[in-house]
């Protein structure tokens, strides 16, 4: 098929890759339904996507990855900044030179045998000033399927895009061999260029997602004064049908997708009260120059969704969304492929099962033997607009504006279930300190501290310390306008290991005082952390198990870990050498004497 745009930036790129990748033919992707149904049908046939039950499941797909391939590959993904300074301490980086030198002799004749697919994307609301475009060549019709789900894919993005800019992100990915010993991800941020080889898994391949959504958007953001934030946006509608909007961002394991499609409780319902999804991963932010005010756009336009333990308390809109449209990825599959299957959906493993690798296995007996049925990171690809909370404002070009920002962490004792920032720098302070202990899922001991600034250690495309001057720099140009900052923890425990707060929906009830306080509604206790709720402006309507006392005990703040924690902060910023912001060193420094009194 010939070219789809005149633009000679496109055309001369994808003509190099031709030259280097020789696939035996090459396919724009246009987005018509007609294309799609044909590459569909075309991977049933020889088996790279199986069908599943078309009443229970209309327009739904299975995939299965090779078993060497079924997450992302930190130690296999590289930041190519031309100055190592610039990828900094938390970032894998390999000269640019030295790393094109390596991967072209792979990518050489990658494609023969094979058919190139140029997928055309906008990350965002097509046209909208606060989009971006990307291209992404892949060998892979699995790709192309789960791309035209995240991004908005088709002939439109060429006409939005013009036949004059150069500002487009170069993505190629080739599956190769699947070998993991020759997998890499790597970006170039100043070449707008994402490569990615040997890996056919989602979150390696999707190369708008976290490649391009965070990790060359957080380096563009940096550039051209926006931010690009690994954050959920949701919107709290009031009984008056006003509706305030926050973002917030959480390690992984903190429930944010849940957070995202939130059901409020009864007591909130009764009153008119609703949440609405404007995304549920990734937020881009710039300020708007009318009104002065910080907007976010979700430049998604689907959910990458870790299936397990997705159910109907978890997640009930998580679960709706994924019931039509969706590829299931790496799943267990019930009776002969009728239908889908995970830990955690219900109690009734399927008997007639086949799990994640292929195998035909009794379900019950399998898990009582301590194997799981389907992989711990498998993945639904859902269209957003099939989640029934799914904000009016989700295609909106101009954004939402943000009235507050979250951030969370799972902590069992030292952060209370919520408290603000003094202000816009302390609110910085407080996300590069953000940090999760390890659970019992996870390998190594129990109740290791893991830092997680902002929840963008893996996925800032630069020096970290950059990072936070760039976040320091937004909020001075917000000024009076910016958001107010906050701090959750769902996850604290009494002393026998329970949890105290009992999560989900009832989170509500905080993002409740959270949007009073955005409002100068309630007020609060100052305290050497940040500013507390009163107990009793916690709504514990319907909520008969907690009591003022359990709140009291949520937000008390034990002095000892506090000084404990400034120790374990001193040691994380040292990694950031000069390049830390004298801000947060003043911050901390304040903590600490707040602290000694």
């Amino acid at each position: 098929m010939t070219s789809q745009t005149k633009n000679p930036n496109v055309n001369a790129w994808i003509e190099d890759m031709i030259a280097l990748t020789k696939p035996d033919k090459v396919v724009w992707i246009t987005g018509e339904k007609a294309q799609l149904d044909s590459l569909r049908n075309e991977a049933l046939s020889t088996g790279e996507l199986i069908h599943l039950n078309q009443e229970e499941l209309p327009g739904c797909v299975y995939h299965r990855t090779a078993v060497n391939d079924v997450a992302r590959v930190e130690d296999r993904t590289f930041i190519c900044s031309r100055s190592k300074d610039d990828a900094g301490p938390t970032n894998n980086w390999c000269d640019p030179k030295e790393m094109y030198a390596k991967l072209t002799p792979m990518y050489d004749g990658a494609y023969k045998g094979r058919t190139m697919y140029v997928i055309p994307y906008s990350m965002g609301p097509v046209g909208s000033p606060l989009s971006k475009i990307g291209v992404e060549l892949t060998d892979s019709i699995y790709v192309v399927l789960n791309m035209v789900i995240m991004t908005r894919v088709g002939t439109e993005v060429w006409e939005a895009f013009g036949d004059t800019s150069n500002d487009f992100v170069r993505c190629l990915h080739a599956k190769l061999n699947i070998d993991k010993e020759n997998r890499y991800i790597v970006h170039f941020p100043e070449d707008n260029t994402i490569w990615s080889i040997n890996s056919g898994y989602g979150g390696n391949v999707l190369l708008g997602k976290k490649c391009f959504a965070l990790r060359i958007a957080s380096y563009q953001g940096k550039n051209e004064d926006w931010m690009a934030e690994h954050m959920l946006i949701l919107g709290v509608e009031k009984p008056n049908g006003e509706v305030k909007y926050i973002s917030a961002a959480f390690p992984s394991a903190c429930g944010k997708t849940n957070l995202a499609m939130l059901i409020p409780p009864k007591t909130y319902t009764e009153k008119g009260y609703k949440v609405w999804t404007v995304g549920d991963d990734i937020a881009w932010l710039r300020q708007n120059k009318k009104d002065g005010k910080l907007y976010a756009i979700n430049p998604e336009f689907g959910f990458f969704g870790v299936a397990p333990g997705t159910n109907a308390k978890s997640n009930l809109n998580a679960l709706q969304s994924c019931k039509k449209d969706t590829i299931f990825t790496n799943v267990a599959l019930n009776n002969d492929n009728e239908t889908v299957w995970w830990e955690g959906l219900d109690k009734n493993p399927p008997v007639n099962a086949t799990e994640w690798t292929g195998i035909k296995v009794n379900g019950p007996e399998w898990i009582a033997s301590g194997k799981v049925l389907a992989n711990p990171n498998s993945r639904f690809t859902a269209p957003a607009l099939n989640c029934p909370c799914i904000s009016k404002e989700f295609d909106n070009p101009q954004g939402v504006p943000i009235s507050a920002i979250v951030f969370g962490g799972r902590r069992a004792k030292t952060a209370p279930l919520v408290y603000q920032a003094f202000n816009w720098q302390h609110g910085t302070f407080v996300g590069s300190t953000m940090a999760s202990e390890t659970t019992a899922a996870a390998a190594g001991a129990v109740g290791v501290v893991r830092r997680d600034p902002m929840a963008m250690l893996p996925f800032c495309g630069y020096h970290m310390g950059d990072y936070f001057k760039h976040w320091l720099k937004i909020g001075k140009e917000l000024g009076a306008n910016a958001p107010k900052i906050f701090h959750v923890n769902w996850f604290k425990l009494d002393d026998n290991g329970h949890f105290m707060w009992p999560g989900f929906g009832d989170n509500m009830r905080v993002l409740d005082w959270i949007l009073q306080r955005c409002e100068d509604a309630v007020d609060a206790v100052e305290c050497p952390i940040g500013y507390l709720p009163k107990p009793e402006d916690i709504n514990l309507d319907g909520l008969e198990e907690m009591t003022i006392d359990s709140i009291k005990d949520l937000l008390n703040i034990d002095k000892a870990l506090w000084t404990q924690e400034v120790v374990n902060i001193k040691e994380f910023y040292a990694k950031f050498g000069n390049r830390l912001p004298n801000e947060l060193n003043v911050e901390l420094s304040a903590l600490e004497k707040r602290l000694q009194k």
